[in-house]
Parts: structure tokens; sequence; C-alpha cells
């Protein structure tokens, strides 16, 4: 082999190296950035599913301050549940998520709408006097549609939380 024709070849061979090496750091980077991705998903929905479980035990207490018609408490506990619906809309969601954290936080829209309804309408009924009676023809439509609009927000979360199931 001459020497120029030897020099081209080792210049090929260390061109190669260089290729090889610089395309398996970009594999080794783009692997990386899918994991740090997936990281970064699953620390979302860990917070999403502390929060659930707390808004889960906060909406039990007031229900069942609203089983017993006591105001003041559906008050404490709708207030307590709405820091948790904050809390859950203020969380900051990865781009895959974005779609994701829209639906809780309409969800979680949906059920603070539907708790105040609930606490009006019990200090409505609290509040009535002979003077001033509580109107018991339209209880059962108002509690209908204050109901219809608590299971539409619990329907959005769950809607949410099946559109999260399905990214993985």
């Amino acid at each position: 082999m001459t020497r120029p024709s030897f020099i081209r070849t080792l210049v090929a061979v260390c061109v190669s190296a260089m290729l090889a090496v610089a395309l398996s750091g970009c594999m080794q980077q783009a692997a990386n950035q899918a994991n740090d991705q997936q990281s970064e998903n699953r620390e979302y929905m860990t917070q999403v599913n502390q929060k659930m479980d707390d808004l889960d035990s906060r909406l039990s207490d007031f229900v069942d301050a609203v089983s017993r018609g006591d105001v003041v408490t559906m008050r404490t506990q709708a207030d307590n549940a709405f820091k948790v619906l904050d809390d859950l809309s203020s969380l900051e969601a990865p781009e895959p998520l974005k779609d994701v954290a829209a639906g809780y936080v309409d969800g979680a829209n949906s059920l603070k709408d539907a708790l105040n309804s609930y606490i009006q309408l019990y200090t409505e009924i609290d509040g009535a006097t002979t003077t001033d009676p509580f109107d018991w023809s339209t209880y059962d439509s108002r509690l209908q549609a204050i109901q219809d609009a608590y299971n539409a927000g619990i329907d959005k979360l769950k809607a949410a939380d099946e559109a999260a199931a399905g990214k993985d």
C-alpha cells in the first residue's frame, strides 16, 4: 500500500470512528431526554394522585356535612376541598400532559361551582323563616341540577385520569 493510500484509509477510519461516537452521543442524549420526560410525567401524576386522594377525603367530609344539613361545616369542608382543587389546578404539568392538566382544571372548577351551589341551597333552607319560607317546590329540581353539576365535575376528573393513562 502506498503512503497516500494508507493516509486516505486512516483518515476514512478516523472519520468513521468520529461519526460513530457522535451518533452514539446523540442517541444517548435522546434516550436521556426520553427518560427525563417520563420522570417529569410520573412526578406530575404522583402529585395529581396525592391531590385526588386528599380531595376524596375532603369531599367525603363535605357529603357528611350535607347529610346532616350542617351549613357551617359544609362551608368549612368546601373551603378545605377548594384548597385541594386550587393546588391541583396550580400543578405545573409537563408539556405532553398539558391537555390532561386542562381536564383536571376544568373538573376542579366544575366541582367548585357545585359545592358552592350546595352551600347556597342549604343556606337558603337554614335561613328560611315563617315570614320568608323556603320554596320547597323547587328543592328537588335544584338539588338534581346541583348533583348533575357535581357528577359532571367528577366525570371530567375521571376523563382526565383516563387521558393520562392513555399517555403511558
